[in-house]
C-alpha cells in the first residue's frame, strides 16, 4: 500500500505525522519505506540524517533516473527503511516541465521496489506542485494532516476540491484514507468547535485519533529521533500508535492483498 501525506500549508504536523506514522506501523510488523520528497529534507533529518548526508536521494531517482533501490538506506529503527529528500528537488517542477511524462516519473521510479515493502509513504512539500501530484498518481490512498482553526478549515475544503480537480485531470485512482486532526489544543474551546465541524462535515473521512499539542513531538526531530525512540511514553507516541492501528484496521486486507498482487506481475 502507498500513501501519500498531502497539504499545502506549512506546519500542520506534516512531516511529523509521516516519521511517528512509519515508525509506528514498523511496530505493528510492517515493512515500511518512507520517502522525502521535500527539498528541506525534514523527514530525512528527524532520523538521524545529517545535512551533508543525504546523497543519494530521491533527486537522483528522479531526475538523473538512479535505480531506487540505490537510494534506499536504512534507519536506525527495524524495518523502517528511507529515501531521502534533497535541495535538488526545489527544481523539480522547472526540469520536468516538458517532460513527456511528467505526472509519472515517481510511479515509474519506485515501481521496481513495490513488492518489497508491506507501506510505502511519501512526505510530500506544502504545495500543490509536481511532485505532490506525481505522489498522487503513484499513491493507492492520500491522507490530509489538518490543525483545527477556522482558516485551516477554509483550506482544507479547499486543497480536497484541489486534489479531486488534479485526480479527474489525471486519472489518479487513490483514494482518501483520511483527514488527521493535528496540533489539537484540548484546552481551547476554538479547537473543539472547530474539529466538530470537520467531523461533522467529513463524516468517516476523520480519523478517530487525533494528535494533541505534544512538547515532546516538537523536540524529538532536533534529536534525530521518533517520538518512540525520544520518549515512548508520552501521550504522542500513544496517539501515533494508535493511528497505526486504525490505518490498518481501515485498510484491512488491501495491505498485505495489495503487495501480494504486485509480486505476481
Amino acid at each position: 500500500m502507498i500513501i501519500a501525506t498531502i497539504q499545502s500549508k506549512g506546519g500542520v504536523s506534516k512531516t511529523t505525522s509521516c516519521v511517528n506514522l512509519a515508525h509506528a506501523l514498523t511496530m505493528q510488523q510492517k515493512n515500511v519505506l518512507l520517502i522525502d520528497l521535500d527539498s528541506q529534507g525534514s523527514a530525512s533529518l528527524s532520523l538521524g540524517c545529517k545535512r551533508d548526508d543525504l546523497n543519494p536521494s530521491i533527486a537522483d531517482v528522479l531526475l538523473d533516473e538512479m535505480p531506487i533501490e540505490d537510494a534506499i538506506r536504512g534507519t536506525s529503527i527495524p524495518n523502517l527503511h528511507l529515501v531521502t529528500g534533497s535541495m535538488a528537488l526545489a527544481n523539480f517542477d522547472v526540469s520536468m516541465a516538458n517532460h513527456d511524462k511528467r505526472t509519472e516519473i515517481i510511479k515509474d521510479g519506485i515501481k521496481s521496489i513495490i513488492p518489497n515493502f508491506d507501506i510505502i509513504i511519501f512526505d510530500c512539500p506544502p504545495s500543490m506542485g509536481l511532485l505532490p501530484v506525481n505522489a498522487l498518481v503513484a499513491c493507492d490512498h492520500y491522507l490530509v494532516p489538518v490543525q483545527p482553526h477556522y482558516l485551516a478549515l477554509e483550506g482544507l475544503v479547499n486543497l480536497l476540491d484541489a486534489i479531486d480537480r488534479i485526480k479527474a485531470g489525471i486519472g489518479s485512482t487513490g483514494s482518501l484514507l483520511g483527514i488527521l486532526l493535528t496540533l489539537v489544543d484540548s484546552r481551547a474551546r476554538l479547537t473543539k468547535e472547530i474539529s466538530d465541524i470537520i467531523r461533522k462535515q467529513f463524516k468517516d473521512d476523520v480519523f478517530n485519533t487525533e494528535i494533541k499539542t505534544c512538547v515532546k513531538l516538537a523536540e524529538s526531530p532536533s534529536h534525530g529521533k521518533s517520538i518512540f525512540q525520544y520518549d515512548w511514553s508520552c501521550s504522542g507516541a500513544q496517539a501515533y500508535q494508535a493511528l497505526s492501528k486504525e490505518i490498518i484496521q481501515k485498510t484491512k486486507g488491501k495491505i498485505n492483498g495489495q503487495t501480494k498482487n504486485r509480486k505476481k506481475r
